[in-house]
């Protein structure tokens, strides 16, 4: 039992209303350790449940848009734009996305969000060829907007 938790009952969605709207971006990036037959069988299209790249895309790009729904304190945010993109190497996918909107709280969770349903997609997708998969590397890469102003993160 975590009982130290007890003391910081509460909690609270910050009030964004007398924030600036600015422009903002956030980029983040996964990575999902397959294995080199499951990379075989996606570049092949031989995954029974069709095109994992298209479909693991299109649910990051829900998700982003669903994040104010699955995380407590998040704001529902108008994005303007959401792009999914992947790298494939030998045994594992790169997964990029860039969240964009005009508003009052930036756009980080959204792409955070983004990344992470697309890898677990990726996943359930092939888990029938096996089941021995890794998430790995959920990081914001950059972010852009906002009283916080600019963030690159460095190499690690």
């Amino acid at each position: 039992m975590l009982t130290h938790i007890k003391e910081n009952v509460g909690a609270v969605m910050v009030d964004v209303g007398e924030k600036k709207e600015t422009t903002r971006e956030a980029i983040a990036e996964a990575e999902i350790f397959v294995g080199k037959e499951i990379i075989k069988a996606i570049k092949e299209y031989k995954v029974k449940k069709g095109d994992v790249i298209a479909v693991a895309q299109v649910a990051g790009i829900m998700a982003s848009k669903k994040t104010w729904d699955l995380i407590p304190m998040c704001h529902n945010i108008n994005l303007s734009g959401c792009e999914i993109d992947f790298e494939t190497k030998d045994e594992s996918i790169k997964i990029y996305s860039i969240v964009r909107c005009q508003g009052k709280t930036g756009v980080e969770m959204e792409a955070l969000t983004s990344v992470s349903i697309a890898a677990l997609t990726i996943y359930d997708m092939v888990k029938s060829i096996s089941k021995d998969m890794e998430i790995k590397y959920i990081r914001l890469n950059e972010k852009k907007g906002g009283k916080s102003g600019h963030y690159q993160r460095g190499e690690l």
